[in-house]
């Protein structure tokens, strides 16, 4: 039932009570629910077909602003997309801060092996893949001294502020093979796809790390 103009003077005059904004809310709650509660077997044709489309309009309307917030999210973490060269000193800021918001992945390497230039070219392939991890990328030497040679390529990977895995030489990604640093990187969980990890990405990642567990010493 709707206020009428009429009882509108009539409450000014005060022969009518005024109706409270909680007694107006329940009418008007009231109204929407005998439209959209109103029984299926008084619906006549019309309002059945009318009832599907709004039914499928709210739908879709639903999961359209579902799909605009998770794009815009999307959008906001993919930020990087290529594999920036960094210097000793912008290690702190660049590598262990930035980790605490998203996954780094560091590439210790020398331009005079082959190895490095290897993986180099991976993993410019792999930030443009996978933005919202960042690929920085430092001369061996200059980040560890002394660091030897046949430790490049290295990868440090870093997540909420600090070292979660390291992966040293291209044996540990069964040489050169593209395909296997991917679904290695994807198993530690720095890179992130559309799907799960699948068995055979596990099944590579617990043979890295049982390497990296019996490598230790090449660090010395």
């Amino acid at each position: 039932m709707e206020d009428t103009e009429w009882n509108d003077i009539l409450r000014e005059k005060g022969i009518i009570p005024e109706i409270k904004q909680e007694e107006l809310e329940e009418l008007v709650d009231q109204v929407i629910q005998e439209h959209n509660f109103k029984p299926l077997e008084k619906r006549d044709l019309d309002e059945l077909d009318e009832l599907e489309d709004e039914e499928d309009d709210r739908v879709l309307e639903h999961y359209r602003r579902m799909r605009m917030q998770a794009i815009k999210e999307q959008l906001a973490n993919e930020k990087y997309g290529t594999v920036t060269q960094i210097s000793k000193t912008d290690y702190p800021v660049e590598v262990t801060e930035a980790s605490k918001e998203c996954w780094v992945v560091v590439h210790l390497f020398q331009h005079s092996v082959p190895d490095s230039k290897f993986m180099s070219a991976v993993l410019e392939r792999l930030a443009a893949k996978y933005k919202a991890t960042k690929f920085v990328k430092i001369v061996a030497d200059m980040c560890i001294p002394n660091y030897p040679d046949k430790n490049v390529p290295t990868l440090l990977i870093y997540g909420n502020g600090d070292l979660q895995k390291q992966i040293i030489g291209l044996s540990m990604f069964g040489g050169k093979n593209a395909e296997n640093i991917e679904m290695i990187l994807k198993g530690i969980g720095a890179i992130k796809g559309d799907k799960k990890r699948d068995d055979d990405e596990e099944d590579l990642f617990n043979d890295n790390k049982q390497k990296e567990e019996e490598s230790d010493d090449d660090w010395d």
